[in-house]
């Protein structure tokens, strides 16, 4: 079981700011398939991994990152200074 937490328009487009996963992938981008399988409000929210970031227990990574051993992976539209 793995917490995944979804931020900004990401969390809008699927309805809900956090929830345990059962999955079996071993990498983030096998997450994010697993995830747009389910249903079309997730499709909708990663159409475009490249307008996303992705954090693995708090700590920026990458879409080929491994899972193992993390317990949170947080999504999040990339941040913009000012």
């Amino acid at each position: 079981m793995i917490d995944v937490l979804y931020f900004a328009w990401v969390r809008e487009r699927i309805g809900l700011p956090k929830e345990r996963v059962e999955t079996s992938a071993r990498t983030v981008s096998e997450l994010v398939a697993e995830l747009r399988a389910r249903e079309e409000r997730y499709e909708a929210a990663f159409a475009d991994v490249s307008a996303l970031r992705v954090a693995l227990d708090q700590e920026l990574a990458d879409f080929d990152a491994s899972l193992e051993g993390v317990r949170e992976v947080a999504f999040f539209p990339p941040m913009t200074g000012g």
